[in-house]
């Protein structure tokens, strides 16, 4: 592995678990997986205009804002982002639990 010191200047924790432990990618690994059954596998691509194009799209227009998530209590990230700020606490994240 590479050290690299950069990520001291910009504040960031390097987070790593043992050698092909899925643990630290598991949130990643999820959207990645998300994304490729919902976009990637279903749009058939023919330039890499298109990919450049569609997929913000289906990051800011449908996973950001339709797509409803379970771990958000079945509300967009959008609706749960707009509510956390409303009420200006953690309300809605202890009633997930």
């Amino acid at each position: 592995m590479v050290f690299h010191p950069q990520h001291l200047t910009v504040s960031l924790k390097i987070s790593m678990t043992a050698k092909a432990s899925p643990y630290d990618n598991a949130i990643i690994e999820a959207f990645f997986r998300t994304l490729k059954a919902e976009e990637v596998y279903l749009w058939e691509y023919e330039t890499y205009q298109d990919v450049i194009e569609r997929i913000p799209y289906f990051i800011e227009d449908v996973y950001n804002t339709k797509r409803l998530h379970s771990s958000l209590g079945y509300r967009s990230p959008e609706e749960f982002e707009h509510i956390f700020i409303e009420n200006n606490s953690c309300k809605v994240y202890s009633e997930l639990r």
